[in-house]
């Protein structure tokens, strides 16, 4: 939390005890939790915080690059995770729970971002979601 923290006061942000607590659901809450779970956890500490003010801090820590936002195409709203050291990582995805997986590996190579690149264009980040079916999913479709 700390150094999330430090990019906050870097950037000349104030440190809240909403903000920190919404720092904190993140950091508490199962992996991948929701706005709405990450408003429970907060309102726990901070019993008048709004799911405006939950989406606003979550919001500043995505342009900062502190926090992934993963479209997941489910109805019970997209998922959140905080990002530590800087871990680049992609998801797979199920369409039926929402379950979220992380892959520890990038399937984008160096040689397709220079292909890329060499159009003219500058890359600065990517992003790649996998979407299907969990195991547990596709047994209960049987």
């Amino acid at each position: 939390m700390d150094n999330v923290i430090d990019v906050l006061r870097d950037k000349g942000h104030k440190i809240t005890p909403q903000r920190r607590a919404v720092i904190n659901a993140l950091l508490d809450c199962d992996q991948f939790p929701t706005a709405l779970q990450l408003l429970e956890y907060v309102k726990k500490s901070q019993p008048d915080v709004s799911l405006d003010t939950v989406y606003r801090n979550l919001s500043l820590l995505k342009e900062l690059g502190m926090v992934n936002e993963i479209q997941t195409g489910n109805q019970d709203g997209n998922r959140f995770e905080i990002l530590t050291n800087g871990h680049h990582h992609h998801h797979v995805i199920c369409l039926k729970c929402g379950k979220v997986q992380c892959l520890h590996f990038c399937p984008i190579s160096t040689a397709e971002i220079e292909q890329v690149e060499s159009n003219g264009f500058s890359i600065v980040s990517h992003s790649l979601e996998f979407y299907g079916y969990c195991q547990e999913c596709q047994k209960n479709n049987k």
